[in-house]
């Protein structure tokens, strides 16, 4: 179900609700109400009596009252803002801001309006006028703001939450209750610092287009049709064989979506088969807006080969082993980091390569293509092994694969001459980075509008260390083991059948890989510069 945001007249008729208690007692306290005012009186009595034949209880409170001051509550919704902006959470932070100053101010305004006198019988002094509480209008901001915010918070899992709303809701109890017991404040007096408070947290949360409910305002983006406005919407496609617990996943990309003003999201699972392109479709079709992909680096690339050219921002939330495309546009492998990087991020054009051979439909990848060894250690990897220990199974897999044997190849880069080669594996690269952060293509950029290409080609196993050497170092010198090329078109043909990859995912064996460079052909969700 769509949630749509309130009509101005909605937004003015929630403020007016949430001020109508304030309203309410006001004018019952000040038209002398006889339930209200013998109720101020009786407890005003009972608390004055008490108080003065139990002095270690009024030092206990005065105790208690100086802990709880309204200064004490506005520092901690200050400590919050400030820890909230390092967050880039900029609108929350400034909304908690705005809210404590306005309970400071309307407090003051209040008490200076009606002039109310405190309690005959104080059993503390206390100076100023006596409606409203401005303990209790305080202690209510701080737990109403701290319930919008903790949701939103990074890593507060909801059990976590609850370990502080609960204390900070017993704040507002025990400040309200230490003025009733000290006879500096009617109960009334603690009724309207409430209402107060629920008023103030009203009228900034529809202000600042926070929801009263604790979720933030869907943002506006111009609809197509009548000129009004509609919330953004994501699309989220997840290879549920990829990502472990399926409810906590979602449940956190929902509220991670909700607290930035998108709509409730379009979930789609991919299948057995089908690794993604229909969904990528009908996240097209249902015009979304942006569009999180979690699943394995297969699931990734067809993703986004479905939405190249469509201008809709796709950001990859790291689910598999290789996570090679979010590994290289610097996205975090953890989920709740990567979703904040990806939510609060920029968008970034980046190139994408078509792709054909034998045996293979034209196609694109966004990270790699190989033929040849690489190949055979994706595809001989132990699927167990990747579910237990995530990439270092492809370190057993590249162990079984050490002495795979040498292919001639013929390849043409561009209109240059074909070069011949005997090598272990060739690989075409879009982006440079392996896991590990074992740089593979040193010079290779996402968008540069160019084709990285290696050519590795140890003839003996005992010649693999000069190699991985060679490319741990960035070395740059070409020999007979390894060598570095780039364009815009490469063409690999080998002399027999042999195992070839994209991105990571094994696409059986054959003879030819056909690339050609796509410049800015994806519109990708990255963090945001440093």
């Amino acid at each position: 179900m769509n949630h749509h945001p309130p009509s101005p007249v909605g937004r003015v008729l929630t403020v007016v609700l949430g001020a109508l208690p304030f309203t309410v007692i006001t004018v019952l306290v000040f038209g002398h109400w006889p339930p209200l005012a013998r109720w101020d009186q009786s407890v005003a009595a009972r608390a004055a009596s008490y108080g003065a034949a139990h002095e270690t209880v009024v030092d206990f409170w005065q105790v208690v009252g100086a802990v709880v001051l309204p200064w004490t509550s506005r520092a901690v919704i200050l400590v919050v803002a400030a820890y909230l902006w390092h967050r880039r959470a900029r609108l929350l932070t400034v909304w908690l801001i705005t809210s404590a100053g306005a309970e400071l101010g309307l407090v003051q305004a209040v008490k200076a309006i009606f002039e109310r006198e405190r309690p005959a019988l104080m059993l503390v002094e206390n100076d100023g006028f006596s409606y409203v509480s401005s303990h209790a209008t305080a202690a209510f901001v701080m737990a109403g703001a701290l319930g919008v915010v903790l949701p939103s918070v990074r890593g507060w899992r909801r059990r976590f939450r609850l370990l502080v709303l609960l204390p900070v809701i017993a704040v507002v109890w025990i400040a309200s209750a230490d003025r009733i017991a000290l006879n500096v404040h009617y109960v009334s007096d603690v009724l309207g610092g409430w209402a107060l408070g629920l008023a103030i947290l009203t009228a900034t949360s529809i202000g600042f287009g926070l929801r009263p409910g604790l979720r933030r305002r869907r943002r506006r983006t111009p609809s197509d049709g009548d000129g009004t406005t509609a919330p953004p919407r994501a699309a989220v496609i997840v290879n549920p064989i990829k990502v472990g617990d399926g409810v906590a996943f979602r449940r956190k990309v929902t509220r991670a979506l909700a607290v930035r003003g998108y709509d409730d999201p379009l979930w789609l699972e991919t299948r057995v088969d089908d690794a993604g392109n229909a969904m990528a479709k009908l996240a097209i079709e249902n015009e979304s807006d942006l569009v999180l992909v979690a699943g394995g680096d297969g699931t990734v690339r067809v993703v986004c080969s479905a939405l190249a050219h469509t201008g809709i921002p796709v950001g990859v939330i790291p689910a598999g082993t290789g996570n090679l495309l979010a590994r290289n546009l610097h996205i975090p492998l953890d989920l709740d980091d990567a979703l904040e990087r990806i939510l609060d991020g920029r968008d970034r054009r980046i190139d994408l390569v078509r792709v054909h051979g034998d045996g293979l439909d034209t196609d694109r990848f966004a990270v790699m293509a190989g033929l040849g060894l690489d190949a055979a250690i994706m595809s001989d990897a132990p699927p167990h092994l990747k579910k237990q220990i995530g990439w270092t199974a492809y370190l057993v897999s590249a162990a079984k694969n050490i002495n795979h044997p040498s292919v001639r190849v013929q390849i043409t880069i561009d209109d240059a001459e074909t070069i011949e080669r005997r090598v272990r594996t060739v690989v075409i690269g879009n982006v440079g980075m392996l896991q590990a952060n074992i740089p593979l293509l040193p010079d290779a950029r996402p968008d540069d509008g160019l084709l990285d290409v290696v050519v590795i080609a140890p003839r003996r196993v005992t010649q693999w260390p000069i190699v991985v050497w060679r490319l741990l170092t960035r070395t740059n010198r070409a020999d007979m083991y390894l060598e570095r090329f780039t364009g815009r078109k490469v063409e690999i043909v080998a002399a027999v059948d042999v195992q070839r990859q994209l991105d990571g995912d094994p696409i059986g064996p054959g003879r030819s890989l056909s690339t050609e460079i796509e410049p800015g052909a994806l519109t990708a969700r990255v963090p945001k510069r440093r």
